[in-house]
């Protein structure tokens, strides 16, 4: 997928029940985010297949990307636009068979070390983090910081390897942080918990990604 019409906010839905998924997800919409990852960890796989298939629907409406956490088969059943798979979610080549070369892959690194595997395997787009502590995720990875993403990047560029846009995610709170990010060469951002309380920040957030 080309880095020109990939969307630089990337909303990770969040909510403990289906209606709490689906009402932040229709406000981040509402706000104008233009990507939705459909992520509801610990919940019947039922329940998250029947979310991802009207959240898919939902996205059709609002010309939005819909991806899935976790779930290759779950995408490919309800034809979403990919799927975001973590370190120990499945392998990337799996997915990409199953899905085929026009959806999007996209994987989660938290090291230097994973972002080389991840552009050898061929992903999308990497989600890279934490940036900050956050209550989102369990078994946190160690927090990169600023100075985490730039040597990482650095790193990249170095060894001169393939680059594919990276996302910073985790913890990521404050408009300064953002900016930031962008300047030391991050592709974007994935926001879960500050687009869920404040969905009115995302015109905001927007214009420093332009």
């Amino acid at each position: 997928m080309s880095t020109k019409t990939m969307e630089k906010l990337q909303y990770i839905s969040q909510g403990q029940t289906l209606a709490a998924q689906k009402d932040n997800i229709l406000k981040a919409l509402d706000a104008g985010v233009k990507w939705i990852q459909v992520r509801w960890k610990g919940a019947h796989q039922a329940y998250v297949y029947r979310l991802a298939e009207q959240v898919k629907n939902v996205c059709l409406r609002y010309g939005a990307t819909c991806i899935i956490n976790d779930h290759p088969a779950f995408a490919a059943a309800i034809d979403a636009d990919g799927v975001h798979l973590g370190l120990e979610d499945g392998s990337i080549a799996a997915a990409r068979k199953l899905l085929g070369p026009g959806k999007i892959i996209g994987g989660t690194a938290n090291s230097f070390a994973n972002v080389k595997q991840r552009i050898s395997e061929h992903c999308d787009y990497i989600g890279l983090g934490p940036f900050n502590y956050t209550t989102t995720k369990q078994k946190l990875s160690p927090l990169l910081g600023i100075t985490g993403y730039e040597n990482i990047i650095q790193q990249v560029r170095r060894e001169g390897l393939t680059p594919i846009p990276i996302f910073a995610i985790g913890g990521i709170s404050q408009l300064e942080d953002i900016q930031r990010l962008l300047e030391i060469g991050v592709y974007g951002v994935a926001l879960s918990r500050i687009v869920t309380k404040t969905p009115n920040i995302v015109s905001s957030i927007n214009k420093i990604l332009l």
